[in-house]
């Protein structure tokens, strides 16, 4: 893999599709985003319309227009590890399916997840002011770091403690991909384990002991006969999910197990806090042994603002619920009402073959700037 040199300088005003593709060929795996950061800064402090604040990875540009509203355009720079297989497309630096940059389907770390969303707030940031015309809300931009990792990491998370009063707003729009519709609010997440104690013993003599992976079985069975429920919340259908996702148990293959942990996730809707979905878990598991590892409230649609119904109305289609969980849950903690949009299919994040077709990012751009800046 030859990766190509960084810019010296990012072009803001190159078409979002080659702009998309240059983010990509920085390779920002979490923990390694400073290089792009810092040409995301650099490019921004050379827009005089803009106060612009660094905080680690993480900065904020923000327009000082007095306008009676605020939104604000978020989007994380890292990406998640590169493909390991041998000759995967979705990795750094990026490529073009038709071998014509900006035509066609590009393919890369981050096209979908979410460098495509990152270009498009930049060319915004660096076109909101053409041709004599201004924004008719105040805008601030946010670009951070560490959201692909462990969230006590997350830059965004970092910024609403250092700088939260930079971060207030009336909406919020997070560009993950959502395939160019609006995805309100998200599901909330949390994470649990169930554990089961036997007695070890010998497994020629088996009887012993008491196994505990066989006590563990009605853990399991109660949750394969469990049927996940859909939930209108604010006119948004989320649908729900209770799952194990990982189970261990046992210490050698001749020794009867003694401790056996079922590590479950539940994926629960946005009418519910994290403390309801546990207590809705330990229902489902009475007689168990549950503890609550993780948890991570979600975010409700929040649709119902006027900025948020505008902003809907100008991308033009009908809403759908977000059900895996996103940053928009950090803003909904902040008060502020919050919606995910932006290019790229998202089930194909974090895949080997990660792409975006470039109109997708046009079209994303497109939409924004036509419900941001004021008719002439």
């Amino acid at each position: 893999m030859t990766l190509n040199p960084a810019p010296a300088l990012l072009d803001l005003r190159q078409d979002v599709a080659l702009l998309t593709a240059t983010l990509i060929d920085i390779n920002s795996v979490s923990g390694n985003e400073t290089p792009l950061a810092d040409l995301v800064e650099a490019a921004l402090r050379a827009i005089p319309e803009y106060t612009v604040v660094r905080d680690g990875d993480a900065i904020i540009a923000r327009t000082e227009l007095g306008r009676a509203e605020r939104v604000i355009l978020a989007g994380h720079l890292d990406t998640v590890p590169l493909p390991t297989v041998e000759g995967s497309l979705g990795t750094v630096p990026a490529t073009w399916e038709s071998g014509i940059p900006g035509e066609g389907v590009l393919y890369g770390r981050g096209t979908t997840d979410m460098k495509g969303g990152v270009a498009v707030q930049l060319a915004l940031a660096a076109t909101l002011f053409d041709y004599g015309r201004e924004p008719d809300k105040d805008v601030t931009f946010v670009f951070y770091d560490h959201e692909e990792v462990e969230a006590v990491k997350s830059g965004l998370g970092r910024l609403a403690r250092n700088h939260g009063d930079l971060l207030l707003g009336d909406f919020a729009i997070l560009l993950e991909p959502t395939h160019g519709t609006v995805e309100g609010g998200c599901n909330g997440t949390s994470r649990f384990e169930a554990t089961t104690i036997g007695e070890a013993a010998h497994s020629a003599r088996a009887w012993m002991g008491s196994n505990a992976i066989h006590a563990a079985a009605p853990i399991l069975a109660r949750l394969a006969a469990y049927e996940p429920r859909t939930i209108n919340v604010d006119g948004l259908d989320y649908r729900e999910s209770l799952n194990a996702v990982k189970i261990n148990g046992g210490t050698a293959g001749n020794v009867i197990p003694d401790r056996c942990v079922v590590e479950i996730n539940y994926r629960f809707a946005p009418d519910k806090t994290p403390d309801q979905a546990e207590a809705h878990v330990r229902e489902l598991l009475e007689g168990f042994d549950v503890v609550r590892t993780d948890a991570a409230a979600g975010a409700r649609p929040g649709l119902n603002h006027p900025a948020a119904a505008s902003f809907v109305a100008a991308v033009g289609a009908e809403p759908k619920p977000k059900y895996g969980w996103t940053d928009v849950a950090r803003f909904s903690e902040l008060g502020i009402p919050a919606v995910n949009f932006g290019p790229g299919d998202p089930l194909l994040a974090h895949k080997d073959n990660e792409h975006v077709d470039a109109d997708a990012v046009r079209e994303c751009l497109r939409a924004l700037r036509t419900w941001l800046v004021a008719k002439v």
